[in-house]
């Protein structure tokens, strides 16, 4: 039996059990929404003009993943902020939410702190911390998550959630359907094609995974629908199956990657390129991801063009993501390696600690 349908091998290696995390997302996303359509909270007294999200890592893709689906329903600015800093704009006409899920992210608490002296509508979301605390202390609006997630794995929680939360702002309309046929394709997308249970030899993200082990991904996303999958599947890729990987978007990268795909010869074939893409996609990037294919095949390296057709967008996009995350656990189980530790990053936050 392979390591990829081996539930004795996979157990041994997955200490903290990521794959029930991967697992559990279709129900994550469902109780999310019902958590930010509940929260209790005012609109602005005033009118709002723009929407700034400040998170890292799994707190700023869930935006990203959000700014996607919605499109221009929103009919203000929305932009993502991953620094310490908020841009100049932010002020009292600004909706400021603020997302980490410990509630410790540096970054993120400078923006909260940066936020108050400008006088933002500011809303908090994450599972408890230094952020919660001081979002009660100023009475902000805070957001409870359910704690004991490694904070990439609750990427419905720190996204659908924030549909509500618009939902109770009188910003968007109900999205209760749509979140409804999500949970029903996410729940089929594992049960049939990605999950566990499904065998390597009908199982997508399994067969992926092979291809790209001992190899370079480099994934593509689209400006319209998938940049932010694209890099959703950079980032698990390096957390959960500690590999490096590239990602890039269409059609930016016509306009200066797509020369380089000629050197170094020697290491191209290495190189597995997946390109993410959705039938929302503007029509001269449907046949850029083509042309784009023809080309990187001529360098020799493989590609891979995934495309989820059932339901709407937000089913369609967080289908793609789904693909991804469980790609990134059976890469780790490749790899011979625990997914859920991220040492590395815990040796750099304890290195800044003492600063």
């Amino acid at each position: 039996m392979n390591k990829l349908d081996n539930l004795e091998f996979i157990k041994k290696l997955d200490c903290s059990n990521m794959l029930k995390f991967i697992l559990d997302l279709p129900e994550q996303c469902r109780d999310a929404y019902a958590i930010g359509k509940s929260i209790n909270i005012n609109k602005p007294a005033i009118k709002i003009n723009n929407i700034v999200f400040a998170g890292m890592g799994g707190s700023g893709i869930g935006p990203d993943m959000v700014k996607v689906y919605l499109g221009d329903e929103l009919k203000m600015p929305v932009s993502i902020c991953r620094n310490y800093t908020l841009p100049d704009f932010v002020g009292k006409r600004t909706i400021l939410f603020c997302s980490s899920y410990s509630g410790n992210t540096e970054e993120t608490l400078s923006c909260f702190k940066q936020g108050l002296k400008r006088k933002a509508f500011i809303i908090t979301m994450g599972s408890g911390g230094r952020l919660k605390e001081l979002s009660s202390k100023n009475s902000n609006t805070h957001i409870s998550i359910p704690p004991g997630y490694p904070p990439r794995a609750a990427i419905g929680y720190m996204s659908i959630t924030v549909l509500g939360i618009l939902v109770k702002l009188g910003l968007i309309k109900d999205k209760e359907n749509d979140v409804k046929e999500l949970f029903s394709i996410l729940t089929d997308v594992r049960d049939k094609e990605i999950g566990f249970s499904v065998s390597l030899k009908k199982n997508i993200s399994k067969q992926i995974a092979v291809k790209l082990y001992k190899r370079y991904p480099i994934i593509y996303g689209t400006a319209d629908t998938t940049e932010a999958v694209s890099n959703r599947w950079r980032e698990q890729i390096a957390e959960n199956g500690k590999a490096l990987s590239s990602s890039n978007t269409l059609p930016e990268m016509n306009h200066n990657e797509i020369v380089g795909w000629k050197f170094p010869e020697k290491l191209l074939k290495d190189f597995k390129a997946i390109i993410l893409c959705d039938k929302d996609d503007h029509e001269r990037t449907k046949e850029r991801v083509r042309i784009t294919s023809e080309i990187i095949k001529k360098s020799g390296a493989e590609v891979l063009v995934l495309k989820k057709d059932n339901g709407g967008r937000l089913a369609r996009i967080y289908s793609l993501l789904y693909i991804g995350d469980f790609v990134s656990f059976y890469l780790a189980i490749l790899n011979n390696i625990d997914p859920t530790p991220v040492k590395t990053i815990d040796y750099l936050k304890k290195e800044l600690g003492k600063i």
